[in-house]
């Protein structure tokens, strides 16, 4: 045991002044926000490149599609997840007012929800009647209860600001890959071979980074995440191709 890998880093997670500082400011995880974004830029921006290679069109109009999607696409889906998160917060916000009145209006009813929550998790006796009084002795701390036990609502608020940022960021970083080879051709006058073919691959490697990514939050092997993020963009991106190739003489 004292020579298990990693346990002198869980020792130092677990004293006092650790424990006290993590759950004083828990956080929220923007996790799922920053792969949203990534694969959704990846997928988006590659699309316009395999589309358009499909249908044989110039670098030009690669170039002019794919930073229009960049952009727009990303601010649009930063929009939706600023409203939607915000949408969420107002949700929470008004179970903590009727919370409050409920609590107000009938304290021996939502006592007796108190107690058959924590009765169900295993507590009884004089163990479940001191949870009981000391959860109900604190008005906040029963109302933060009620949310989080009854509800179901996270005990960590997310920014809806953060959250969009996240989701722009992310799909604009990464999903300004797949224009790179082009961008270097128009910018720099390179002439580089098969740029379609370098985009191709620029992708496939940023799918596997967004999972490899992913994996260091999850319990997942990186290589194993990697090819799944891949596999899944690549499905996208090859039907973007073939309807490219489809709609090439519309």
């Amino acid at each position: 045991m004292p020579n298990e890998p990693g346990l002198d880093a869980l020792r130092k997670e677990h004293t006092q002044q650790a424990i006290r500082s993590r759950l004083r400011d828990p956080g929220h995880s923007y996790l799922r926000d920053v792969i949203y974004g990534a694969i959704d830029g990846i997928v988006t921006t590659f699309a316009v490149v395999a589309g358009a290679a499909g249908a044989g069109l110039e670098d030009r109009v690669v170039i002019i599609l794919g930073v229009a999607n960049l952009i727009a696409d990303g601010f649009s889906m930063s929009v939706s997840n600023l409203l939607g998160s915000r949408a969420a917060e107002q949700q929470l916000e008004r179970a903590r007012a009727e919370e409050r009145r409920q609590i107000e209006v009938f304290p021996e009813g939502e006592r007796e929800e108190i107690r058959q929550i924590y009765a169900a998790k295993g507590l009884h006796g004089e163990t479940l009647d001191v949870v009981v009084e000391a959860l109900t002795g604190d008005r906040e701390l029963w109302v933060r209860t009620m949310l989080t036990e009854e509800l179901g609502f996270p005990s960590a608020e997310r920014s809806p600001i953060r959250a969009a940022a996240m989701t722009f960021i992310a799909f604009v970083a990464f999903g300004a890959l797949p224009l790179i080879v082009f961008l270097i051709q128009s910018i720099a006058g390179i002439d580089i071979d098969a740029p379609f073919a370098w985009s191709a691959v620029l992708a496939a490697v940023a799918f596997f980074a967004v999972g490899t990514l992913k994996s260091r939050f999850v319990d997942q092997r990186w290589w194993r995440a990697g090819a799944e993020t891949l596999a899944l963009g690549g499905f996208a991106a090859v039907l973007a191709y073939l309807v490219g190739v489809v709609l090439e003489n519309v």
